[in-house]
């Protein structure tokens, strides 16, 4: 299947803060790490117009220009950045097996995974044109719920995340209408009960987002349908938050290394240490809590000198 096999100390599967951040602690430590950037060079940060709450930007960045500075940092002391991703691994030997496009075979003595989670969306596509424009669509409340200050937003969801997300925006908005799919929440009791008791919180049940509506570049409300009585209407809103779920990005680690059962990989306590000696995990393919730029580069930091340490033990 391969053409090429390539060994070496360090390999970085994925980029965003959680890769570029392990790669630059693992070069400075004379690791010389390979970083393959995946399917979505820089991450989801790449979706995202403006970061406001990364620490070091007063101004604020948007997070392509981030991930660019990262990347760049990353390269200054040594790590070899490519194009491609990983599509096959095999982890059972001391030396890690990885595919890289089905034609290169890389051997690797220890294995950073960074390979992240992708947020799920609706589908519609008014939906992914605003998301796309980064003008009024967004998977997570921490990252933009700022931008929606005093103004009136949708979130939709069921779950314990979507009701933590609605109650943080009803701090920061006028108003909060939560749509709910189905007749019940699938989140705890306590949040569900959180969330009918914030005043400015409104809950549609059984409805849905049948349209997202704008002027091209930013979105001014939604169609919403309910999907008992097929009654539809609009609401002018400025912000859409779509809170349905994450997926990690570890279909191919499957079977060879421990997960949740939504599909995280497990690291052991406050390490990045997976079941598998010499692989570690590090931003949100592990991280399904916080999922914040800050705390993935934090996390890459700390895959990064656990993977020093397990090639010191050596």
């Amino acid at each position: 299947m391969s053409t090429t096999i390539e060994t070496v100390k360090c390999l970085i599967i994925g980029s965003g803060p959680a890769g570029y951040t392990a790669a630059i602690y693992a070069a400075r430590a004379n690791m010389n790490p390979v970083l393959y950037q995946g399917m979505q060079p820089g991450g989801q940060l790449t979706t995202t117009n403006e970061v406001e709450n990364f620490p070091g930007y007063p101004d604020g960045v948007t997070g392509p220009e981030m991930m660019m500075q990262l990347q760049a940092q990353a390269k200054r002391f040594g790590t070899d950045v490519r194009d491609g991703f990983a599509t096959k691994v095999d982890l059972s030997g001391e030396l890690k097996k990885i595919w890289i496009n089905d034609t290169i075979e890389i051997h690797a003595k220890t294995v950073i995974i960074s390979t992240g989670a992708t947020a799920k969306y609706l589908g519609i596509p008014s939906e992914q044109h605003y998301l796309q424009m980064g003008g009024g669509v967004s998977a997570c409340a921490v990252c933009d719920g700022f931008f929606y200050r005093n103004q009136e937003v949708i979130i939709v969801g069921a779950g314990d995340s979507a009701c933590e997300e609605a109650h943080y925006l009803s701090h920061l908005c006028k108003k909060v209408t939560m749509l709910v799919r189905s007749e019940k929440f699938r989140a705890s009791k306590i949040m569900e009960e959180r969330v009918k008791n914030t005043p400015n919180i409104e809950i549609l049940m059984s409805t849905e987002i049948d349209e997202v509506l704008g002027d091209g570049q930013i979105v001014n409300g939604v169609r919403i349908v309910n999907n008992k009585t097929n009654e539809k209407k609009e609401i002018a809103v400025t912000g859409v938050f779509v809170a349905i779920g994450h997926k990690p990005n570890t279909d191919i680690f499957a079977g060879q290394l421990t997960m949740d059962e939504t599909g995280y990989l497990i690291t052991e306590g406050k390490t990045s240490k997976t079941n598998v000696p010499g692989v570690f995990a590090c931003g949100d393919v592990q991280d399904k809590d916080y999922r914040q730029a800050i705390t993935a580069a934090g996390s890459g930091c700390i895959a990064a000198l656990d993977a020093e340490r397990y090639l010191a033990s050596l």
